[in-house]
C-alpha cells in the first residue's frame, strides 16, 4: 500500500481545496440525508434456534398483537384512588385518547374487568396495557412521541404518568453531548502538549469530527435497512472519536518531524501519508476485521453492532489518509504557527532522552519487568473468574427518564417481576376445545337454577319476581358459561397454567389467550424477581427444563418461553457459548496480519499473549466495579448491576483491534531500527524512545474520550467506557512500555524467526514502506549523479 498511499497523499496535498470541499459536501450531504430519514434503532432480540425467538415467531404468525407484549402506561394518584370519582374520568379519557392514537392497536384500562390485574391493591397505582401496531424494530422516535402525547389527559388531571416497555425506552435515550465535549476538551489539552501549536492541535480534531459526522449519518441511514441497536451510535461515537484523533495524531507527528528535518511540504505530506498513514491503514484494517468478524457469532444484534461500529473506524481511516493530507497541504509551513508552550520545553525542542532511559532500564532487567507486568495484569484479572453474563433493565436508567420512572412505579405497586413478564407460547397439534366436563357442570347448575325459579313460582311468586330473585345467580352462571366455552379451558392448557402457577418464583399467570384457529396459545407469567436478577434466569431454565416438559408429557403440544427477559437470558447463554470461538477467530486473524506485516512467527504470538493479558485485566476491572459494585455509586449507579452479556464480546473485538494500533506503530519503529543496527535489544530501546511520547499522547486521548462516556446515564455505555478506558491505559503503559520491550529483549534475535518455507510463501509487506522509500531514494541519488 506504500505506493498508492504516497500517490494519494501527494494528490490530496496538491489539490487540497478540491479534496476539502469534497469532504464538506460529503459531510453536509450525508448529514442532511440522515436528518431527513430520521433515527431508527431497535433492540429487538432475534436469536435463531432459541426458545425466545421461536416463541416470538410463533406469536408473530398467529397472535401478532401478543408477540412483543404490552407497554405499560403507569398512572399514580397523589390523593384518593384511581377508581374514585375524581380520578376515574382522567383514566378513562387517557384510555380513549390512546385508543385514538395512530400506532396503538389496543389499550386496556386498569379499571376494567379485563385489566383488573393492572390495579394495585391500594388502587393508587395502575397501568394501561398498550399494545402497539409496530414492534421495537419498526417504532420510530416520532411515532413513539405521538403515542406518548396521547397520555396528556392523565397529566392534565394531575396524575403521575410514566411509560414503560419498548415504547418508554424509545424516548428514554440518554444524551452524550456532555461526554463528547469533555472528551474533546481533554484532547485539545493533550494535543497542545504533544504539538505545541494551536494550528497543529486543530488538525486531528477537525479530521475526527468530519469523519464522525459522516459515520454517524451513515449508521443512521443503515438503521432503516437493518436493526441497529440503540447503543450503537454512542459506541460508534466513542470509537470514531478516539481512533479518528489518534490516527491523525500519528500522521501529523511524522509530518512535523520531517518538516523540522528540512523536507519540502508536499513531499513530507505524501511520505507521512505513506509511512504513518500505512500504519494507520494497517491498524484500522485490524480494528475493522476484528469488529466485522463478530458476524461469525451468528448473533444478529452483536454482528450488527460490530459492522456498524466498524463504519466509524473505516471512515476515520479514509479521513486520515485523504482529508488530513489536504489540510496539511493547505496549511503548508503555517502548521507551526500559533505556538503554545505548556510545559518547561516546547515539543519541537524535545528529544526522547527520558523514554530512552526508561527503555534502557527495562531492557537491562527484562526478567524483572516481565514478571512485574504479568503479576500486575494477573491481579487485575482475578475478578474475571466470577464474571457472570446478564442483562440490563430499565431500572438502570437515570431516574429522570420515563422508562425508569415506570419501572420504579410498577416495582412499588406490583413487585419487581412485573417489569419482566415471560411470554409462554404453545403450539397445539389439535385445536383446543372447551372443557366439556366444566360445561356439563354448568348445565347442571343451570337446571338447578331453573328448578329453583319454578319452585318460587309454584309458591305464588310471579315469573318476574322469581326471575329477579335468581338474577344475580344467573348472571354469575352466564359469566362462568361464557368463560367455559372458551378454548382456553381445554384441560391441556389449564393443566399447563396450573403447573406454571405452582412453580417457585412465579407470582401469577394469566389464563391462556388462544388464536382463532385454536392451535396457538400464550400465557403471561409474572416472576417474583426483577428481570436482571439471576433467580429469574433460574426460573426460566426451570420452566424450560423441568416444569413444562412434565406438564405437557403425553400431550401433542410444543411450548416455548419467550419475552424480552427470556430473550436476554438466551443471548447471554449464546454469547457464553460463542465467546471462546470468537476470541480464537479475532486472535487468529490478528496474528495472521502481524505475521504478514513483520514476517515473524514469534512477534504475533507475543502480541496475542500481551493483548489477552490486557483484555483479561480490563474484564477484571469491569467485573470488580459493576458486578461486585465497588465504586458503582461514584459512577452514578444505585449499586451492583449485571454485566450485559454482549459487552465482553464487543469489548474484546474493539480492544484487540485498538491494541494492535500501538503494537503496529511500536513494532514498525523497532523493525526499522533493527534493520539499521541488527541488534534487537538496541532496536527495542530506540523504537520505544521514538514512539513513547506519541503513543502515550494517543493513548491518553483515547482514555479521556472513553472515560468521558462514564457520565452517560446508560449503564451499558458506562460499562463500555470503563472497560475500554482501563484496557487502553493498561495496554499503553504496562503492556507497551514494560511487557513488550522486556519480552523482546529476552527473546533477542529469535523475535524475527520465520521458517524458510514460510518466508518463501509469504508476500513481502512493509507497513511503513521503508524498502519502498529506500529504493526510491537510491534511484533519485543515482539519477542526480
Amino acid at each position: 500500500m506504500t505506493g498508492p498511499l504516497y500517490s494519494l497523499g501527494r494528490f490530496c496535498s496538491r489539490h487540497h481545496w478540491t479534496v476539502i470541499v469534497a469532504w464538506i459536501v460529503l459531510a453536509v450531504g450525508v448529514a442532511l440525508a440522515g436528518k431527513a430519514a430520521g433515527e431508527q434503532t431497535s433492540d429487538n432480540l432475534t436469536l435463531p434456534g432459541t426458545g425466545s425467538t421461536k416463541a416470538q415467531d410463533l406469536l408473530q404468525d398467529n397472535l401478532p398483537s401478543q408477540a412483543y407484549g404490552t407497554n405499560p402506561v403507569v398512572l399514580k394518584t397523589k390523593s384518593g384512588t384511581l377508581d374514585d370519582s375524581k380520578n376515574k374520568p382522567a383514566v378513562d379519557d387517557t384510555v380513549s385518547s390512546l385508543k385514538k392514537t395512530s400506532g396503538v392497536s389496543k389499550a386496556i384500562s386498569p379499571l376494567s374487568q379485563e385489566g383488573s390485574a393492572a390495579l394495585s391493591k391500594d388502587k393508587k397505582i395502575g397501568y394501561i396495557s398498550v399494545t402497539l401496531k409496530e414492534g421495537p424494530a419498526d417504532l420510530s422516535d416520532d411515532d413513539a412521541n405521538k403515542i406518548i402525547d396521547g397520555e396528556q389527559p392523565a397529566r392534565d388531571a394531575g396524575l403521575t404518568v410514566a411509560t414503560g416497555g419498548y415504547l418508554g425506552k424509545a424516548v428514554s435515550r440518554t444524551d452524550t453531548e456532555s461526554s463528547e465535549a469533555i472528551g474533546l476538551a481533554a484532547a485539545v489539552v493533550i494535543l497542545l502538549f504533544a504539538f505545541g501549536t494551536a494550528t497543529a492541535m486543530a488538525l486531528p480534531l477537525v479530521t475526527a469530527l468530519f469523519g464522525l459526522v459522516v459515520a454517524l449519518s451513515t449508521i443512521k441511514l443503515l438503521g432503516h435497512v437493518v436493526d441497529v441497536p440503540s447503543v450503537t451510535p454512542t459506541l460508534a461515537t466513542m470509537i470514531g472519536l478516539g481512533v479518528g484523533i489518534d490516527y491523525s495524531l500519528f500522521i501529523v507527528t511524522r509530518h512535523k518531524l520531517q518538516l523540522r528535518d528540512g523536507m519540502e511540504v508536499q513531499e513530507s505530506v505524501a511520505r507521512s501519508t505513506a509511512t504513518a498513514g500505512g500504519a494507520v491503514f494497517f491498524a484500522g484494517g485490524t480494528v475493522v476485521i476484528a469488529l466485522v468478524s463478530l458476524v461469525a457469532a451468528h448473533i444478529p444484534l452483536v454482528g450488527t453492532m460490530g459492522y456498524t461500529s466498524a463504519v466509524a473506524v473505516l471512515v476515520a481511516v479514509l479521513a486520515a489518509t485523504t482529508l488530513l493530507p489536504a489540510l496539511l497541504g493547505a496549511l503548508g509551513l503555517r502548521i507551526n504557527s500559533l505556538r503554545v508552550k505548556l510545559g518547561r520545553t516546547h515539543p519541537d525542542d524535545h528529544r526522547p532522552h527520558g523514554w530512552a532511559r526508561w527503555a534502557r532500564g527495562v531492557a537491562n532487567r527484562p526478567w524483572r519487568s516481565v514478571v512485574a507486568s504479568v503479576v500486575i495484569l494477573a491481579v487485575l484479572s482475578i475478578p474475571v473468574l466470577n464474571l457472570e453474563l446478564g442483562s440490563s433493565d430499565n431500572g438502570e436508567l437515570p431516574k429522570n427518564t420515563t422508562a425508569r420512572q415506570a419501572f420504579d412505579l410498577i416495582d412499588d405497586g406490583f413487585g419487581p417481576g412485573a417489569n419482566g413478564p415471560l411470554l409462554v407460547s404453545a403450539r397445539l397439534g389439535s385445536a383446543a376445545k372447551p372443557d366439556q366436563n366444566q360445561l356439563n357442570k354448568i348445565d347442571q347448575q343451570q337446571k338447578q337454577l331453573d328448578q329453583q325459579q319454578q319452585s318460587l313460582e309454584a309458591q305464588g311468586a310471579s315469573p318476574q319476581q322469581a326471575q329477579q330473585q335468581v338474577s344475580s345467580q344467573q348472571q354469575k352462571l352466564d359469566q362462568q358459561k361464557k368463560q367455559a366455552e372458551s378454548p382456553a379451558t381445554d384441560p391441556k392448557l389449564t393443566n399447563l397454567e396450573d403447573a406454571i402457577k405452582k412453580t417457585p418464583g412465579v407470582k401469577s399467570v394469566s389464563p391462556a389467550t388462544v388464536d382463532k384457529h385454536g392451535t396457538v396459545a400464550v400465557y403471561t407469567a409474572i416472576p417474583t424477581t426483577a428481570p436482571s436478577d439471576p433467580k429469574t434466569e433460574d426460573l426460566v431454565n426451570d420452566l424450560r427444563d423441568d416444569v413444562i416438559p412434565k406438564a405437557t408429557k403425553g400431550e401433542d403440544m410444543t411450548v416455548y418461553v419467550g419475552g424480552q427477559t427470556a430473550g436476554y437470558i438466551d443471548l447471554a447463554a449464546r454469547i457464553a457459548d460463542k465467546l471462546p470461538r470468537m476470541i480464537a477467530i479475532v486472535v487468529g486473524l490478528s496474528m495472521i496480519l502481524l505475521l504478514l506485516a513483520f514476517r515473524s512467527v514469534v512477534l504475533p504470538l507475543k502480541a496475542a499473549v500481551a493483548n489477552l493479558l490486557s483484555v483479561g485485566a480490563a474484564y477484571g476491572v469491569v467485573t470488580f466495579v459493576f458486578q461486585e459494585g465497588h465504586g458503582a455509586s461514584a459512577l452514578g449507579l444505585d449499586g451492583p448491576i449485571a454485566i450485559v452479556s454482549y459487552v465482553p464480546l464487543l469489548m474484546f473485538a474493539i480492544l484487540f483491534g485498538l491494541s494492535m494500533d500501538y503494537e503496529v506503530f511500536l513494532l514498525s519503529q523497532i523493525e526499522e531500527h533493527h534493520e539499521e543496527s541488527e541488534d534487537t535489544r538496541q532496536a527495542v530501546i530506540d523504537g520505544l524512545a521514538t514512539t513513547g511520547r506519541v503513543i502515550t499522547s494517543a493513548a491518553l486521548i483515547m482514555v479521556c474520550v472513553f472515560s468521558s462516556f462514564v457520565l452517560s446515564g446508560n449503564a451499558v455505555v458506562k460499562q463500555f467506557g470503563v472497560g475500554l478506558a482501563v484496557a487502553i491505559a493498561i495496554d499503553a503503559t504496562i503492556v507497551r512500555c514494560l511487557f513488550v520491550p522486556a519480552a523482546m529483549s529476552l527473546l533477542g534475535e529469535s523475535c524475527w524467526w520465520l521458517p524458510r518455507w514460510m518466508g518463501r510463501a509469504l508476500p513481502r509487506i512493509s507497513v511503513e514502506g521503508a524498502e519502498y522509500f529506500a529504493a526510491r531514494d537510491a534511484k533519485a541519488r543515482a539519477a542526480s549523479h
